[in-house]
This record gives C-alpha cells, structure tokens and sequence, in this order.
C-alpha cells in the first residue's frame, strides 16, 4: 500500500512538473511574440507582399503603355506614307494660284501663243511652289504626286491624264507667306507670266484644301527589295 502511494505520489510531482514546464514554454513563446524584433519581422513581411503586388501591377502598366506606343507609332507611320503618297486628302494653311490666259491681243509679228499658257508655265509654278516647301500640292481636282505629269494637249491642259481648260486653280498647302514671296520675288515666274499678259491671281489662307490621288498606282518592272535575314 505504501509502494502505491509513492509512485502516485511520484506520478503527481511528475505531473506538477510537465505542467510547470509547459506554461513556461508557453510563456516563453507568447513573450517572443509580442517582442518588437518579431512584430517587425512580420510587418516587413506584410510590407515585402504588398511591394510586390505593387510592382506587378507596375509592370503590367508598362507593358500595356509600351504596346500601346508601338500601336500608335505604326498608325502614324501609316498615316504619314500615306499623305506622302497623296492618297488622303490634306488640309493646311497655304494659298490658292489661280492662272487664265492673256485677254491681251498679240501684237502683229508677235506669236499669239506667247499670250497662252503652257505647260513648262504651269511646270514653273510648281516647281517654285515646290523648293519653298509645300507639303501637297493640286492642280484644279488633280493631287499631284510623283507620277503626276503635266503637258500640253491641244488648247488644255493634261494633269494626271485628265484635260483642263483655262482657268487652272493651283493649291499648295505650306507657310503661306513663304510660298507667296517665292513666287512674286522680283524677276521670279508671276512676273514673267505677267509681261506676257497671263492673268495670275494669289490669295493666302489658313485653310486650303488638297484632294487625293485618284487614279492608280501600276508597277510592272520595280519589284520590293528583300531585307537580309526577312
């Protein structure tokens, strides 16, 4: 009976003894919780998460504005071919040159066609219309392009194939002042055309409109070059 009692004995202290031990454990642990080193820990923690939610959204931002530019700078490269082609309509500042034959009689010996205009006229115009930058330029409803081509047939004009009559309605789109100097400039075509009698008109505006290039593009000999490596 005596054996009995010392191991329960025995097994009480044992008890006593986990029971203490666990609490310090417990303690221990609770302790090193609410110390400020591991609240920082987790604090960084939550703050490390949270940085880099933020930098993927970041990144994706990027990516989106980048495609976007890409986007936007292929449309407006295909925008300016295009008006570099002359098959969009432009409009601009620029001025209206309007060109009708002499009403003045020729003299007798004088060749009457001196009093008519011509195409190397009109070739002239557009030229000095041209090195004082114009950017489009039309004769009546023809853009012209670099195909264009401007000669004589019969009594008229022949613009991109189609035949015009007198009066021709030039409009070039550029700095107005710029283009109206380069062709009144002392000795320059309109002074020439003048002596001779050709009625020419300039008016400069802030809106001049330009149509495009109607007819069609044909190429049977030029052929794309390839790029190395494509």
């Amino acid at each position: 009976m005596l054996a009995v009692r010392q191991g329960q004995a025995a097994i009480a202290f044992v008890c006593v003894v986990l029971g203490v031990m666990l609490a310090v454990q417990f303690r221990t642990t609770q302790d090193i919780h609410s110390t400020v080193p591991f609240q920082r820990i987790e604090d960084l923690s939550q703050r490390l998460s949270q940085t880099e939610k933020d930098r993927d959204a970041l990144l994706n931002e990027v990516h989106t504005l980048r495609q976007a530019s890409v986007n936007a700078s292929g449309s407006r490269e295909s925008e300016l071919t295009k008006m570099g082609a002359g098959v969009v309509a432009l409009q601009g500042p620029g001025i209206i040159v309007t060109i009708d034959d002499s009403k003045r009689p020729s003299k007798p010996g004088e060749n009457p066609n001196l009093y008519l205009i011509h195409d190397d006229d009109i070739l002239k115009v557009i030229n000095e219309l041209w090195a004082a930058g114009a950017e489009a330029i039309s004769i009546n409803e023809q853009r012209l392009i670099a195909s264009s081509e401007i000669r004589c047939a019969g009594p008229t004009l022949s613009v991109n194939n189609t035949r015009y009559s007198p009066p021709y309605d030039i409009r070039a789109i550029g700095d107005p002042a710029t283009l109206e100097n380069a062709l009144k400039m002392r000795g320059g075509v309109v002074e020439t055309l003048q002596f001779w009698g050709i009625q020419v008109t300039i008016k400069t505006l802030e809106d001049v409109l330009v149509p495009a290039y109607k007819g069609t593009f044909r190429f049977e000999f030029a052929k794309p070059v390839k790029e190395a490596g494509k």
